[in-house]
């Protein structure tokens, strides 16, 4: 277990996640078949080579997903309750085959529940793409998570 406790998240703290991943088209393309995603945008080559973007585009919801499993480590492995809700997701620019991301964490709110016992912890998500030299923002968005706090944990 390496997640933090509700105590260790500091408002204000950029959390940088160490992983980083290549989305290859298998991925995108699994991703896609386990949802049912079939919008030919993601998997039609000739489709997707006929819009402004010319080539397809990794699935937007793979690439959130993504970016929340990268995070784990970091953040909530082991010491969360629940996710509580994804807010604001936002794509401004898009993912292909073949793009590496990385993904940071920026600790916005914190506040413990009514009882005491555990913490709501509001973190924005933010993905960028790192084989472009510019490192352009591909998705943000806010997790909120029910995370335990260490004297109440399961020991």
């Amino acid at each position: 277990m390496t997640g933090r406790y509700y105590e260790e998240f500091e408002i204000g703290e950029t959390i940088e996640h160490e992983r980083r991943r290549t989305i290859s088209e298998s991925d995108n393309q699994q991703f896609c078949d386990m949802t049912m995603n079939q919008q030919p945008l993601h998997l039609d080559a000739a489709f997707a080579a006929d819009t402004e973007f010319g080539e397809r585009l990794v699935n937007g919801l793979y690439t959130l997903s993504l970016a929340v499993g990268i995070s784990i480590p970091e953040t909530t492995d082991g010491t969360i309750v629940a996710n509580l809700s994804y807010d604001d997701v936002e794509h401004p620019e898009p993912v292909f085959h073949g793009d590496t991301i990385r993904v940071q964490s920026t600790v916005t709110d914190k506040r413990e529940t009514s009882d005491g016992e555990r913490g709501i912890v509001t973190m924005h998500v933010e993905v960028f793409k790192v084989n472009d030299p510019d490192e352009p923002l591909v998705c943000e968005f806010d997790r909120t998570v029910l995370s335990l706090k260490r004297e109440h944990a399961e020991g």
